[in-house]
Order: structure tokens, then sequence, then C-alpha cells
């Protein structure tokens, strides 16, 4: 089988079930948005040392796999969602109890690892405002879950910029 089939070279692309539709549909983008995000986790997790991170960065990268089904309208079951929010708050909780109380808006700036959470913190915000823009009161789990998850993100950027040596000259 080869990688290239010539089905989207009018612009348009298969949902579920077999569905065409433009490459621009919002569903589309909501999905690509999350594929972004799910590859830069990966670039992420390049850098981080932590077994109990690279854990949880996986399971997100597994998660946002169902969360794009869903969307494509997959019958993917989101269950798991108030449980890893849960999850998701109890990590941040844990953090912030070792880091500085934030006082001011901080610049998204630092370590490397610091910094490429925060590249996946503003991905996972533009995926959450094109799920947002389809406008299907279906789709609140997957808004909430992208929410806490740019929670998490920025949590984690905080805490990996105090961990490694600050690069200068950014």
């Amino acid at each position: 089988m080869t990688i290239y089939t010539r089905t989207g070279d009018e612009g348009k692309t298969s949902l579920y079930g077999g569905g065409r539709v433009p490459k621009d549909d919002a569903v589309v983008e909501s999905c690509g948005g999350i594929d972004e995000l799910t590859s830069f986790l990966g670039l992420t997790m390049c850098l981080v040392k932590n077994k109990e991170d690279t854990l949880l960065l996986s399971d997100i990268q597994k998660d946002l796999y169902l969360l794009m089904a869903y969307l494509a309208g997959a019958p993917a079951q989101l269950s798991f969602i108030d449980e890893e929010i849960a999850r998701f708050e109890r990590r941040i909780d844990a953090l912030e109890s070792s880091l500085t109380p934030l006082s001011h808006f901080i610049l998204p700036r630092g370590t490397l690892p610091s910094c490429r959470f925060h590249v996946c913190r503003t991905i996972c915000r533009r995926a959450e405002r094109a799920v947002v823009g389809l406008r299907r009161k279906k789709h609140l789990p997957v808004v909430r879950y992208l929410n806490r998850l740019s929670d998490l993100l920025f949590t984690l950027a905080r805490k990996y910029n105090t961990e490694d040596t600050v690069i200068t000259n950014l």
C-alpha cells in the first residue's frame, strides 16, 4: 500500500464513515490543530527527563487521538475526560506547590524544554478555539479537556524553566 492516494488532490478529505469535506472544514481544522499539538508534544518529550512527565505526555498523545476520532464522527468514547481533567488538576496543584506563586504575566522563554511546553500550550489554545468554533454542544467535553491541558502545559513550562540552565540570548 502506498502513502499517497491522490484522493485529496482536489482539496477534500474524508471523515469517519467516508463523508468527504473540504480540507478547510471546521472539523478538519480542529483535528489538524490537535494533530499538530500531538506532534509538538512528541518533540517536547525528547527533552523531558522526568519519567512521570514522559508517561503523562504519552497518555495525553493517546487521548488526543481519541478526541480527533470523536470530532471526525467516529464512535469514540470520551468517558476518560473527567478522570484525565482531575489528573491534570492534581498534577498542576503538585507542581504549583513547589513553584514561586505568580504575581505577574511571564514571557514564554527560558530553557529549551520550557519554551517547547509554551509552544505546546499555544497550539493547544488554538486547537481549543477551533473546537469552540464548531459551535456544537456535544464538543464541550473536548473543550474542557483542551482548556485544562493548556493549564497543565503552562505549569510544566514553569517547572522546566526552573530545572535546567536558562538559555540566554533568546
